[in-house]
């Protein structure tokens, strides 16, 4: 994709994005989506009062020009921006991956989204802390699991567990390879008054997790699985490419009679038809029911107005490369 001027592309995203802003900036929201919006080596985020600009790329010295107009230009659009975040996506060094602070003293250390509070680390690793695509997934995830048991698996932050807790989940398991990641889960916890119970926030390999769970005979109402891309440990590999079915069948056993799995598949070249045909793969015994797609919010796929070019792969029938499936499981 050939890149246009910034300037312009920002105006028609800020423009779009109106009604995201909120009176208090408590919010968090994607400003700019470089990749669907025009500008591929750009991406531009909101978090509070705190601006998060994400160099993409490949040589970032080369993309640097660009990343200063825009920060510019956004601080002077938005004056009560607070502090600037840069993170060098492509960098050789992981301090700049994480991020560096380029303007203000402090970052946000926590967003309001649907009337719950979440805390954040913008720069606890590469990513934010918080992913902005899975907004509505979180929402349904509220609306969802009153009077639930939930096993979140590969939490990270834990945002969907909490949302769970705020939406009357009986018990929220959040299980995640990284420690870190789960102190922030415990932040959030906290700033909404739930109680935090350290048995349920595990840190450990999701293959002997669910190996342990499913000797005891464990089972829960919702399980969410949200593995990343491509990992691997002594106990196992994570491959969304290749394998995304062989996960989907090593939880299925925790679920109850009627319970619900949540299916998430983020990998960029798993095109829509692709990971819908897994999901029909895993439906073909009876036993499992697709009840929902969840789509990606359009601050993130960019707005009609703003959309620009084509995806890698072809998500339909869902609308971005994050695809997520809510799942019904009969128990044979």
């Amino acid at each position: 994709m050939r890149a246009e001027p910034v300037i312009p592309l920002l105006e028609g995203a800020l423009a779009s994005r109106v009604d995201l802003f909120d009176l208090h900036h408590e919010s968090a929201f994607r400003l700019f989506n470089g990749f669907t919006e025009g500008h591929t080596d750009l991406v531009v985020d909101i978090f509070a009062s705190t601006l998060v600009v994400q160099n993409y790329a490949d040589e970032p010295e080369k993309g640097q020009p660009v990343v200063q107009e825009a920060a510019e230009y956004l601080q002077a659009e938005l004056p009560w921006l607070r502090a600037g975040i840069l993170k060098l996506r492509h960098s050789h060094t992981q301090a700049e991956k994480r991020g560096t602070l380029f303007f203000g003293e402090k970052p946000d250390q926590k967003i309001r989204e649907h009337g719950i509070w979440y805390a954040i680390d913008l720069t606890i690793n590469r990513d934010t802390s918080l992913y902005l695509d899975a907004r509505n997934l979180r929402k349904w995830v509220l609306e969802n699991t009153r009077g639930k048991s939930v096993a979140n698996f590969f939490a990270y932050t834990g945002s969907l567990g909490v949302a769970a807790l705020a939406g009357g989940a009986n018990r929220v398991l959040q299980l995640d390879l990284n420690p870190n990641f789960l102190d922030v889960a415990r932040m959030s916890c906290t700033l909404n008054g739930f109680p935090v119970h350290d048995a349920d926030f595990r840190a450990g390999d999701f293959f002997e997790q669910v190996g342990k769970f499913k000797r005891s005979g464990e089972s829960f109402d919702c399980v969410i699985v949200d593995p990343p891309f491509f990992s691997t440990t002594s106990k196992g590999r994570i491959d969304q490419e290749h394998e995304s079915m062989r996960i989907i069948n090593k939880v299925r056993p925790l679920l109850a009679d009627g319970g619900v799995l949540i299916a998430i598949n983020n990998a960029l070249y798993v095109s829509g038809k692709e990971w819908m045909q897994t999901l029909e793969s895993v439906c073909k015994d009876g036993y499992v029911k697709i009840m929902e797609l969840i789509p990606v919010p359009e601050d993130f796929t960019g707005y009609p107005g703003t959309r620009s070019g084509q995806p890698i792969t072809d998500p339909y029938p869902f609308n971005h490369s994050t695809k997520m499936a809510a799942l019904k499981v009969r128990r044979k």
